[in-house]
Parts: structure tokens; C-alpha cells; sequence
């Protein structure tokens, strides 16, 4: 007698309108995806950023000392972020487009 082995994968079914399906369809397609691999990692990523909002961060007295010193101190330049806002806007005068 066989015995079942545990499923590793477990379907998923969703009702969606044409439109939403038609715009997935298109931006899977932009990817080279199919329509499950990018609904499955689009999925997967909004979870991850919902757990990692509500994750608790613990640290003793000291290291949030040491972390609230270094949120009030000043802040350091970051050289390619300076020039990224130095430059002129799409919308703007002197916009000239970058290869």
C-alpha cells in the first residue's frame, strides 16, 4: 500500500475581474514570467514587506543609547544622492536625458 507523501505545493484560486487578469497577464509578460510565477513572487514580496514592518526590534539600554546618537547626530552626504537632486527634472529647463 502506498503511502501519500506530504504535498509541498499548495494551490491557490482566485476570482478576478478580465481587466486585473489582462494587467497582470501584460506586466508578466514585460517580466518573461508566466502568470503564476509573477502573481506567486508579487505575493510573497508584499508578505515579506508586511512582516518586516511589524517586526519588534529588541536591544538593552546601551545599544539604544548608542542608537539614538547616531539618529540625532548630523547627517552624512551621500555623494550620488547629492547630484541625483542637483539634477534638473524631466519637466525642467536644462534637462538632458542620460544613456
Amino acid at each position: 500500500m502506498a503511502t501519500n507523501a506530504e504535498r509541498k505545493e499548495h494551490p491557490i484560486s482566485m476570482r478576478l475581474p478580465a481587466a486585473d487578469i489582462a494587467m497582470i497577464d501584460r506586466a508578466a509578460g514585460l517580466r518573461g514570467r508566466s502568470r503564476t510565477d509573477f502573481v506567486r513572487d508579487a505575493a510573497v514580496r508584499a508578505a515579506e514587506d508586511v512582516l518586516m514592518e511589524s517586526r519588534l526590534i529588541r536591544m538593552n539600554s546601551e545599544g539604544f543609547a548608542d542608537f539614538m546618537a547616531v539618529l540625532s547626530g548630523p547627517a552624512t552626504p551621500v555623494p550620488e544622492m547629492v547630484e541625483l537632486v542637483k539634477r534638473p527634472a524631466p519637466w525642467e529647463p536644462g534637462y538632458a536625458a542620460k544613456d
